[in-house]
């Protein structure tokens, strides 16, 4: 079973001051300073087994653009587990990682130097069982901003194999590392 939390630190004052959904995002994403880059391939498209009693984690970033409008670049997200970061998307990508058995903490995170951008956060909660494999969408969705007000959401949710497989076989592989 999969718990899932969108926090939107820039735009609701209720998360602002609530400290225990602070701490539950700090508690799952890595940290604040940290930068990645993020590379893609499009023809490359690796898959993997779980094995050696692990569980393995799909992560699929879903960047949908808002239709006639102007799209610069694609948007990077971060990816945490369990306080650490463990990979980041760029665009329509996804990567993999292997997991212990047990309870784990996702997180997304929008990756911007643009300051209330890069506070959108998105947590989700997962029992890992050894053997298993399970997909999520950190889905980006631009919104229009004629106000000034929020720019886009962003959800982190876990998908069923059949929707989790369409999604990695539509997208590219992404590798990344710590920005220098």
């Amino acid at each position: 079973m999969s718990t899932i939390l969108s926090i939107l630190l820039f735009t609701s004052p209720v998360f602002a001051q609530d400290s225990a959904a602070v701490a539950k995002a700090a508690a799952a994403c890595g940290p604040a300073d940290v930068q990645l880059d993020v590379s893609t391939d499009k023809n490359k498209h690796p898959a993997a087994t779980p094995d050696g009693g692990k569980a393995l984690v799909y992560v699929v970033e879903v960047y949908e653009k808002l239709v006639d409008t102007i799209n610069i670049g694609s948007p990077t997200t971060k990816v945490g587990l369990d306080g650490a970061w463990v990979g980041a998307n760029k665009g329509n990508s996804y990567f993999f990682l292997f997991v212990d058995p047990g309870e784990h903490h996702l997180c997304a995170n929008w990756q911007s130097h643009l300051r209330r951008v890069s506070k959108l956060v998105s947590l989700a909660g997962f029992k890992a069982e050894a053997g298993k494999v399970y997909y999520f969408r950190a889905r980006i969705i631009p919104q229009s901003s004629a106000v000034g007000g929020q720019v886009a959401s962003l959800e982190l949710e876990p998908v069923n194999s059949d929707e989790g497989q369409l999604l990695v076989a539509s997208s590219s592989f992404s590798t990344s590392h710590p920005r220098k």
